[in-house]
């Protein structure tokens, strides 16, 4: 009976055989290319800084296509009682378009499969092949083994003021595949500085009225 009970407990806990590695970059790049954006989303993130300045700070956010309503709704854990109201047409910098490595703009070198519940995730070296004038770059992506597309970003960046270097982890809302989570370690003006975002209450409207941008 123990060992019935035993070999149970390792068939449950079975992963399938990793993927080839080429079919697997097959199938991230099918996504990619089939990855449809929200038409409007309404979120909220929390953001923590340490360093040269010390941030706590919580924002609700209404993005239209670059369309973007970002309100503070909360300073060092104190509600704002008159919310603050940002008005931007903007990009979104944390979306899956944004920071994926595509194939055709990085080598991508297999390194590891990875357990991640009941199934396997896998890891990329990434390498620019050209080089970016933004002094943005990938340096390891994990491809999830379920959608196939990003699970987590690893990068680095360098500018004039600022170099660091930090992780951006997604999962599946709803219909969509979004940031959960950023976070990066940085020397800003020869000081260094700490920040971790984290996305949450995602809410996907088939659409937003225009008076949200006004």
């Amino acid at each position: 009976m123990k060992t019935v009970l035993v070999l149970a407990a390792l068939l449950v806990g079975a992963l399938p055989a990793p993927l080839d590695s080429q079919l697997v970059l097959e199938r991230y790049a099918t996504a990619l290319a089939n990855l449809v954006p929200p038409k409007a989303m309404i979120f909220v993130y929390s953001i923590s800084q340490a360093g040269p300045t010390n941030i706590e700070q919580q924002h609700r956010v209404y993005r239209s296509g670059i369309n973007v309503r970002d309100e503070t709704i909360s300073i060092n854990a104190v509600s704002v009682h008159r919310k603050i109201v940002r008005i931007a047409r903007r990009g979104d910098v944390y979306s899956v378009a944004a920071v994926a490595p595509r194939p055709d703009a990085y080598e991508l070198l297999f390194l590891d499969a990875v357990r991640d519940g009941g199934h396997l995730d896998y890891v990329f070296q990434t390498i620019p092949l050209l080089h970016s004038s933004s002094g943005f770059a990938v340096d390891r992506v994990t491809i999830d083994g379920q959608s196939y597309l990003p699970r987590f970003v690893d990068f680095h960046s360098s500018g004039a003021i600022a170099a660091g270097s930090g992780r951006i982890a997604f999962g599946r809302e709803g219909r969509y595949w979004v940031p959960l989570s950023a976070s990066v370690s940085a020397t800003v003006g020869g000081g260094m500085a700490r920040e971790r975002i984290v996305f949450s209450q995602y809410r996907f409207p088939a659409a937003l009225p225009r008076s949200t941008f006004l």
